[in-house]
């Protein structure tokens, strides 16, 4: 045999070993568990209690950090706090400390390892906590913790779920915006929904007694709903930034893509919009292009699919968005509107959308500050589709070159002049109907491909959905343990909310965030390439699972972060025994050996 066939071969042997090898090193799977089934079950954070990685077994479980209302170094956990740092009191007198716990994510700074956490309230809070690794075990305690002074701003409103950046700050959101035309035209303060009136004692404000002078003076709607970055400074606190130049939505996160420029934005409402964010800079989100997708129906089959195109909201900068904010500008500054008549038409020159109000016509002028202040209107104005429901999770799947998006209830705008399966035309009524899908209360998780586009400029631009796992809604029998209280497959997923993504191991972790469709909400592992389901982790009655976010290797181990919101707090109120046990839970599952691609 030839010296050159012999190498030939032996390359080839090596080849086929180096596969072999690649492929055992992206084996992970979950010891999967049980949905509860006992009283004592559904009372406690249950997780997975093993991983099986690269042929070994690992002991995992759940891991507490903090508990909402536990004290470090004098900083109370989740307490919220109002412009001065003062407690913000609750309807008794008392100080609130929030159980509404969400996204945490793990930042290493200064040689230390930081968690930043969200409270979502009206005033929102955000807590800066300094951890300690244990270099043997893994193990995640806190030193430290305080709230981050969002003062700059006027507060923090609604903070939900978030990202961390590949440059290594947090990336947080605040979600469901006031709606700025309904203050505007309130004529008093009890004809202000109830939902807003809580975050003028930020402002240090009774919302029982102010008057609606008072209330206009304190409250601007614009100041609230955009991404908020945070990095930790040499100092050891957070510095916040609002990014105004990446639309104002009702946030849910905002999720940067490898490149460092591009970033998708969900909203998490009923008749939302998805948008996509281009950077000018890499690494800097201070001012660029947004986008919004217009959905093209392709089938309604299969939980459905589509083709997306990007209709373009224009450019701006943080610093001329934040100008017009602090001028006062008004939606009657933006918009004129008009009611929407019988026949479905608006007045000539107003443009009908599916959003309150029905008809609009934008100021001279004004493009660009209505592209960011009243994105998803603006949005609808132009021909992008406003008619998603219930938008939440994202995460990017480097190895088939996905998206992933949760839309934790098919419904509404989703469907075809329809609410809950039977034909009423209220949420299509003014638009265009792009999207067209049987209703699914149980929701789903969508796949979108990803595409270079030159004329965009970005490698990472999505260009189409479809559906990749539903829920199956159903009914159990007397007979069985899952009657009246849950109303999605007990083995499925119910209303999917965060989403993480782990590279290497085709493993896609789903959080619920469902009231009547699983008692006890649940976390999951889902094989992409062979659609296994597995049960990781079951949370306490009335709690919502949040912030399962994948962090592959930090200092040698890694972390799935899974936050407890709120429980007995959404549901199974008449379950809480002890007040103590209402209180949020911030932890993870893990802690596993680091994990690289």
């Amino acid at each position: 045999m030839s010296k050159r066939i012999l190498t030939q071969q032996l390359a080839a042997g090596l080849s086929l070993l180096a596969l072999s090898c690649a492929a055992q090193a992206a084996e992970l799977s979950f010891k999967g568990i049980p949905a509860p089934r006992d009283d004592a079950a559904k009372r406690q954070v249950l997780a997975s209690p093993e991983a099986m990685i690269d042929g070994k077994a690992h002991k995992i479980g759940y891991h507490t950090i903090l508990r909402s209302g536990d004290v470090k170094k004098g900083g109370t956990f989740g307490l919220l706090t109002d412009q001065h740092g003062k407690p913000v009191p609750n309807g008794k007198g008392k100080p609130e400390i929030s159980n509404s716990a969400d996204f945490s994510s793990l930042l290493r700074a200064n040689g230390k390892l930081y968690m930043i956490t969200h409270f979502e309230n009206r005033p929102g809070g955000m807590y800066l906590t300094e951890l300690k690794q244990d270099p043997k075990t893994g193990e995640l305690s806190a030193v430290s913790t305080k709230p981050v002074d969002f003062s700059e701003y006027g507060g923090l409103w609604v903070p939900c779920a978030g990202s961390v950046t590949p440059w290594g700050t947090h990336l947080g959101s605040e979600e469901y915006p006031p709606n700025a035309y309904a203050v505007e035209k309130a004529p008093s303060v009890d004809k202000i929904k109830d939902y807003y009136r809580p975050m003028v004692r930020y402002f240090g404000l009774d919302p029982k007694s102010a008057s609606i002078e008072q209330f206009r003076k304190a409250f601007h709607p614009y100041r609230y709903g955009y991404p908020v970055e945070l990095a930790v400074t040499s100092g050891g606190d957070a510095k916040p930034v609002k990014h105004f130049a990446m639309g104002r939505l009702a946030l849910e996160l905002a999720y940067v893509m490898p490149d460092r420029k591009t970033v998708y934005m969900s909203s998490d409402g009923t008749n939302e919009g998805f948008y996509m964010f281009i950077a000018d800079k890499p690494g800097d989100l201070s001012a660029g292009r947004l986008y919004a997708a217009r959905w093209t129906q392709e089938s309604a089959q299969d939980g459905g699919r589509a083709n997306l195109q990007w209709v373009s909201l224009g450019h701006a900068t943080d610093a001329e968005i934040r100008h017009a904010i602090e001028q006062n500008v008004k939606f009657s500054d933006i918009f004129e509107s008009a009611k929407l008549a019988k026949d479905g038409t608006c007045p000539a020159g107003f443009t009908a959308i599916n959003k309150k109000p029905k008809c609009l016509k934008l100021k001279p002028g004004m493009e660009t500050i209505a592209s960011r202040l009243e994105t998803t209107r603006y949005a609808a104005m132009k021909g992008a589709t406003t008619e998603f429901r219930k938008e939440e999770g994202i995460t990017y799947d480097p190895d088939h070159k996905r998206l992933y998006v949760s839309i934790s209830a098919v419904a509404r705008g989703m469907e075809d002049n329809a609410k809950k399966g039977k034909p009423n035309p209220k949420y299509d009524a003014g638009g265009p109907n792009h999207v067209r899908l049987p209703y699914n209360p149980c929701g789903t998780v969508f796949a979108l491909d990803i595409r270079p586009d030159a004329q965009i400029g970005s490698d990472y631009v999505a260009v189409n959905s479809h559906a990749l796992v539903s829920g199956k809604p159903v009914k159990y029998g007397p007979e069985s343990p899952w009657h009246k209280k849950n109303k999605c497959d007990i083995d499925g997923i119910a209303n999917p909310d965060n989403l993480t993504y782990i590279p290497g191991r085709n493993i896609l972790i789903i959080g619920e965030d469902t009231g009547s469709g699983h008692q006890n909400d649940a976390v999951w592992a889902y094989n992409v390439e062979t659609g296994k389901l597995t049960r990781i982790e079951t949370t306490p009655y009335g709690s919502e699972t949040t912030s399962v976010y994948f962090h592959p290797d930090i200092n040698g181990f890694a972390y799935l972060i899974s936050v407890v919101q709120h429980p007995y707090g959404e549901s199974d109120q008449d379950k809480l025994k002890n007040p103590d046990d209402a209180r949020a839970y911030v932890g993870y599952i893990g802690p596993f050996p680091a994990l690289k691609n």
